[in-house]
């Protein structure tokens, strides 16, 4: 009996759309992936923080979230990049069915790279303005 076969595209994408939950991680391993567990606790910790902070700067109050996206970015990344024959040893060696990547993969992974260098540098630019200028720009 053959296992579900895992799409490498699909993966990327729901790193990129909803990585800062895990939902690739729980696509690709299953619902007890000790690292989609943690991307979903960064949920429930943006809302502690609010919590306990009501008054702290906004961009304070989802930093756990924003961290959490970046790194689904780099993992849709890796994801993406990875040579179908390794992706297919990893996911799906009991599926019965090899993966061919197209071009919309690579149109995803472009796109990928420009929101996740823009949403990196606007992160930097924004953590630094609070730490070292107390938010004086903004």
């Amino acid at each position: 009996m053959s296992t579900s076969h895992k799409n490498k595209a699909f993966a990327s994408f729901l790193a990129v759309i909803l990585g800062c939950l895990g939902a690739h991680r729980f696509y690709l391993r299953g619902s007890l992936d000790k690292l989609g567990l943690l991307h979903l606790a960064s949920l429930p910790v943006a809302g502690l923080v609010y919590g306990l902070a009501p008054d702290a700067n906004w961009f304070f109050q989802i930093l756990p979230l924003v961290l959490s996206a970046i790194v689904g970015f780099i993992e849709a990344l890796v994801i993406g990049l990875m040579p179908d024959e390794k992706f297919d040893a990893a996911f799906n060696a009991a599926s019965g069915r090899q993966s061919r990547s197209t071009w919309v993969l690579a149109l995803l992974l472009v796109c990928t790279m420009l929101v996740a260098a823009s949403m990196g540098i606007a992160t930097l630019a924004r953590l630094f303005d609070l730490l070292y200028t107390g938010g004086s720009y903004g």
